[in-house]
Formats: structure tokens, C-alpha cells, sequence
């Protein structure tokens, strides 16, 4: 399945091809919005930004595709996938209902175990977190991979493989929406406090303040992203 493909290749620190290193380098620089939303993807301009063969870019721009980070166009090409307010708006809400859900089933049957990999997850996103205070070399990138895991970790004793993998499908869209309101800071927010609060709560098997802190956590960063310039979706836009 293409969907678990790309997973696993976001999994690894070191790629293993040039497709791989094609398409995470391509992956980062359009969520950091140095390819912005709407732009045409010229494999004859790109094959020497990234020093690859026409056949490697290809195929990492299909990886893409299924990511939903880029359209194919056919015989056109590709084009960076558009951006805008109601499509993340949908996709937090769905998010929401999914994530909440599988957190009530993990509380209701996570072990000794999940809770340990949930503290785990937690400690070293906080130390992630304190390198992005500080602004260390590659710490948006870190923290970005250690709070995608915190996420798993935390309903990683939902028994549903469905509500899993369709929660990972949502937590990898709002990626670039997120990063527009956690480095843009539209809003002030203490996400380490939201964070510690949803651990607590979810360790004392309090089920319904723990999804109420995670839906109130997700849903903040919708009201981040609602406080961006009205322009700003209108660069995705182009025809």
C-alpha cells in the first residue's frame, strides 16, 4: 500500500535511494513554503535544485501525489496542491472526531506499557520543544517527527488499526497548516502546558477531560490558522 510506503520512508532518519532523498527533500521545502502553494513544478528547473535524474524527481513527486501535497496535471505535470481555510477547517474537524474516539478506546484499554511509551514520547518532545526555544539548527524538524510521535503514543493502545491509520492520514495533512501557526504565532499559546495537561489527564484514565484537552488542542491551532492575513490562502489559488 503506497499510503504505508511513504510512512515508512518518513520513519527513517537516513533515505535509503534517491527517490527518498528526493521526496524528503522536496516534502520539506514545500511544508516550509519554499515551493509555495499553487506553484508549478518544473522537473527540468527542479533536477538541478536537487541534483537528480528526471526519473527520480518523477517518481518522488508521485509520492507527493499520494501525500496530497502536490497534483498531477496530466500531461501538464505537477503543481504544489493548493492551500486554504475551509480544507483545513475540515480536516481538523474530522480530525477531531477520529483522534478523540481513538484516545477514549486507548484509556479504556491501554496497559503498564502504552503508558510508558506515552511518557517516554512526552519527554523527549519537551526537550524538543526547549531546542525550539532556543532556536538550535534542525530543531523544527525535530520537534515536528517527536510531536507526530507524541500523537501516535497517545492512542497507540486503541485497538482500531482503522481509526489509526486514517488519524495518521490527517495528522500528516495539517502538517503544513501547523507549522504556518506554531512559527508564524498568530496567537499566544503554551503548547508544552496543552501537552503536559493531556498527558496528566490521560494517565489518570480521566476519559472525558482527556479527549475534551485534546479536541481544545486541535482545535487551537484551526483558530491560529483563522487569524493568518486574508491574502495568505489566496496565493494558492492560481489556475
Amino acid at each position: 500500500m503506497i499510503d504505508a510506503t511513504v510512512s515508512d520512508i518518513l520513519e527513517t532518519d537516513e533515505p535509503k535511494t534517491l527517490v527518498e532523498a528526493a521526496y524528503k527533500r522536496l516534502r520539506r521545502d514545500i511544508i516550509e513554503g519554499m515551493h509555495p502553494p499553487g506553484e508549478k513544478l518544473r522537473v527540468e528547473h527542479l533536477k538541478e535544485q536537487y541534483d537528480v535524474g528526471a526519473g527520480t524527481l518523477r517518481e518522488a513527486l508521485l509520492l507527493l501525489v499520494t501525500d496530497a501535497l502536490v497534483v498531477g496535471q496530466g500531461q501538464r505535470g505537477f503543481r504544489v496542491a493548493p492551500i486554504s481555510l475551509a480544507d483545513f477547517e475540515d480536516i481538523t474537524r474530522t480530525r477531531v472526531l477520529l483522534e478523540t474516539e481513538a484516545l477514549r478506546q486507548a484509556i479504556a484499554r491501554g496497559n503498564e506499557e502504552w503508558e510508558a511509551g506515552l511518557v517516554g514520547a512526552f519527554h523527549r518532545l519537551s526537550r524538543a520543544e526547549q531546542k525550539l526555544a532556543e532556536h538550535d539548527p534542525g530543531a523544527t524538524e525535530d520537534w515536528e517527527k517527536r510531536n507526530r510521535a507524541f500523537h501516535e503514543a497517545l492512542i497507540a493502545a486503541c485497538p482500531s488499526r482503522w481509526i489509526r491509520h486514517f488519524q495518521h492520514i490527517l495528522y500528516q495533512q495539517s502538517e503544513r497548516y501547523r507549522r504556518i501557526s506554531l512559527f508564524r504565532q498568530p496567537i499566544p499559546r503554551d503548547i508544552h502546558a496543552e501537552h503536559q495537561a493531556l498527558v496528566d489527564a490521560t494517565l489518570a484514565r480521566d476519559a472525558t477531560r482527556a479527549t475534551s484537552i485534546l479536541s481544545e488542542h486541535i482545535l487551537r491551532t484551526l483558530d491560529a490558522v483563522k487569524q493568518m492575513p486574508q491574502d495568505f490562502f489566496a496565493r494558492g489559488k492560481r489556475p
